[in-house]
């Protein structure tokens, strides 16, 4: 995915998952591919099976990716407690639910176990770091690390801090995650939801009000990203998009010339509150006119992200090559 792919994880060789669903069995198959031990814990039945499963349907596109430094993907270890799963760990990867409480108790039963320099890195799409690390006997180790579903296809992940988060702790994390391949960024003041979940939430907060008012279907409300600003959301951001957008005077001339025009567009936006009628009204519409299964909308998304991806780092190669 990224140059720093091929450095590796550095000093890290055994990684901890505490939660192997969905999120948790995708760290496991990338960091498998990076050539990583893996102990995992999961209270949930039919865990080894469904993670398995997991890491064979994802294997042929992590060698696709470049991303695979073994041959056969090892077998990762599992525990009956998280104090097993950690006991030699470099790194902890939690995937948790997203209960506060719920992860105190986690990684309180963690904690005399842990290395003198293991990170525990939370996979959280909304805790902040100085929640997670209120009480705990080493805070200065306690990071969040968002992934994007799915983290093995997915390059990103926001790295944040928290208010006793030691600054080392946040650039082990830099280098271990780019060394398996991600993109990092780090998000300077801990709010919730961090950065990119914030504008998800905006982007979509307009979405089911355009919805719900009427304006547009929700199949056309979809439509219209995937066919529009999100090809170029996959290739620069929305202020790199601006820029461009204003010409040769770029940002400024953009701000300054149709900045009004924005502000208006800005006040009209609708506000939201997610109560039951408003569940069942935007359910209702997403299940209107036999809609694929979750499985087909998975593969779909899996394969067309792979395609992506590869055109993506293929282009970039041959721009960087050109430069």
């Amino acid at each position: 995915m990224t140059a720093a792919a091929a450095t590796g994880p550095g000093e890290v060789r055994r990684v901890a998952v505490l939660g192997a669903g969905t999120i948790g069995a995708s760290w496991t198959a990338l960091f498998l591919a990076g050539g990583l031990e893996v102990g995992i814990y999961d209270p949930a039945a039919g865990t080894e099976a469904r993670v398995q499963g997991f890491i064979e349907r994802a294997w042929p596109a992590l060698e696709r990716l470049g991303l695979v430094r073994t041959g056969a993907p090892a077998a990762p270890s599992f525990h009956a407690g998280p104090a097993a799963a950690v006991e030699g760990a470099d790194w902890v990867q939690e995937n948790g639910p997203e209960n506060l409480e719920a992860k105190r108790v986690l990684y309180a039963a963690i904690e005399p176990g842990l290395g003198r320099k293991t990170v525990v890195a939370s996979s959280t799409s909304g805790l902040m770091p100085s929640e997670l690390q209120a009480g705990r006997l080493s805070p200065e180790r306690y990071i969040v690390a968002h992934p994007f579903n799915p983290p093995h296809l997915i390059p990103l992940v926001e790295l944040v801090g928290g208010r006793a988060t030691a600054p080392a702790a946040i650039d082990r994390a830099e280098a271990f995650y780019q060394g398996v391949g991600k993109v990092t960024i780090r998000v300077r003041r801990e709010v919730p939801g961090h950065v990119v979940n914030r504008m998800q939430v905006a982007l979509y907060r307009e979405a089911i009000n355009l919805v719900l008012a009427g304006v547009a279907d929700l199949a056309d409300v979809d439509r219209g990203i995937a066919y529009g600003p999100g090809l170029r959301w996959a290739i620069m951001g929305p202020h790199a998009t601006h820029h461009l957008a204003g010409g040769k005077g770029g940002l400024r001339h953009l701000l300054e010339h149709i900045g009004p025009g924005l502000q208006r567009w800005m006040d009209d936006l609708g506000g939201l509150r997610i109560t039951p009628d408003v569940i069942e009204r935007l359910v209702a519409a997403q299940e209107a006119g036999d809609p694929p299964s979750i499985e087909r909308l998975e593969a779909e998304r899996d394969a067309l992200l792979l395609a992506l991806l590869e055109t993506l780092q293929t282009t970039r190669r041959q721009l960087a090559a050109r430069s």
